[in-house]
């Protein structure tokens, strides 16, 4: 693809370069798919739409996500929480009542089962590979209206926007995306563009109420983790250190002589934890869990939660300016 370079077209006092002389560059062309019609395709066979009773009315609460041909379906716990009667909606219209497996509120997840077979449930992909900047689709139904499709791009990884700030053990490591999201979209799936889930949408941002250019999905990896926590043991495993943490900055970095500001600074070490057994201090900078960057507390609530109780992990710190594993 040719673009005309318009800094090369104005006559200068030197050249005085007549137009038709003027310098054409060849650029390469930016790397944005023609459309989205095959990752929609896949993607909206898998997206369910949920409705919630409360009472004596009827509402439309939000989207739900098949994971299995036997019909298991995730969907956030704030759109079924509050209610023991549910019901789902097919992309292709077919209705079922579904039950109630488990909820896991601290990841905003949960889980639902619908009796069927032969569903088409949905790839999941790597959200850890997932890049900003990277384009998906948000599918989902807004406003009651069946099997909606927007597209955007990764924004930012790792968001804590603190809407689960009333749990003790919430974790917010959210993707960041500018795909349109609105009430309805709540349990829907992000997907990448080989119609792979990468993330449950669930938040956005707004004065409004409606969409106003930012929304926020649960990584695929969390996802897959809590479900199969629920799946096996009713409720979710979650592995805790024992400590307390906090960001750095640029002062902080310095006094703790890194070279970059990145990482978790543990600021507090409960005696008899796992982490006091390991020998972390107070003091010390987290860097990496099992090899995965941990450049912000929410990427080390994330990578944490992975794991369950008893399970081994390495961590990547710094103590005194030197670094340890």
């Amino acid at each position: 693809m040719w673009y005309f370079s318009p800094q090369l077209t104005f006559q200068t006092a030197q050249e005085n370069l007549p137009l038709s002389k003027a310098r054409w560059v060849n650029i390469s062309p930016i790397d944005m798919p023609s459309d989205f019609v095959n990752t929609s395709a896949v993607a909206t066979k898998s997206v369910c739409n949920i409705t919630v009773f409360r009472g004596d009315y009827r509402s439309s609460a939000g989207s739900g996500v098949i994971l299995s041909e036997d019909g298991y379906i995730v969907t956030n716990n704030h759109v079924i929480e509050g209610s023991n009667i549910f019901g789902v909606t097919l992309y292709d219209k077919r209705e079922f009542k579904a039950t109630f497996v488990g909820t896991d509120p601290d990841t905003d997840l949960a889980l639902l089962k619908i009796e069927t077979n032969n569903l088409l449930p949905i790839r999941f992909g790597d959200s850890d590979q997932l890049q900003v900047g990277e384009w998906v689709l948000a599918v989902g139904n807004p406003f009651n209206l069946s099997s909606t499709v927007t597209a955007g791009i990764v924004s930012a990884k790792a968001r804590n926007i603190q809407i689960l700030r009333d749990r003790k053990y919430s974790i917010e490591s959210f993707i960041q995306t500018d795909a349109a999201v609105n009430p309805g979209n709540s349990g829907g799936a992000l997907v990448n563009m080989k119609g792979e889930l990468v993330g449950i949408n669930t938040a956005i941002i707004s004065e409004s109420g409606g969409y106003e250019g930012f929304s926020f999905a649960i990584p695929a990896s969390m996802v897959a983790k809590v479900v199969a926590d629920i799946k096996q043991f009713g409720s979710v495993q979650r592995a805790i250190l024992g400590i307390i943490v906090g960001d750095l900055n640029s002062v902080l970095a310095q006094n703790l002589n890194l070279e970059k500001v990145e990482g978790v600074l543990v600021q507090t070490v409960t005696p008899g934890t796992t982490a006091s057994q390991a020998g972390l201090q107070s003091g010390d900078v987290i860097t990496a869990i099992n090899g995965f960057p941990t450049r912000s507390t929410p990427e080390l609530q994330e990578q944490v939660a992975r794991y369950r109780p008893g399970d081994l992990i390495s961590i990547d710190y710094i103590r005194s300016g030197i670094a340890y594993t």
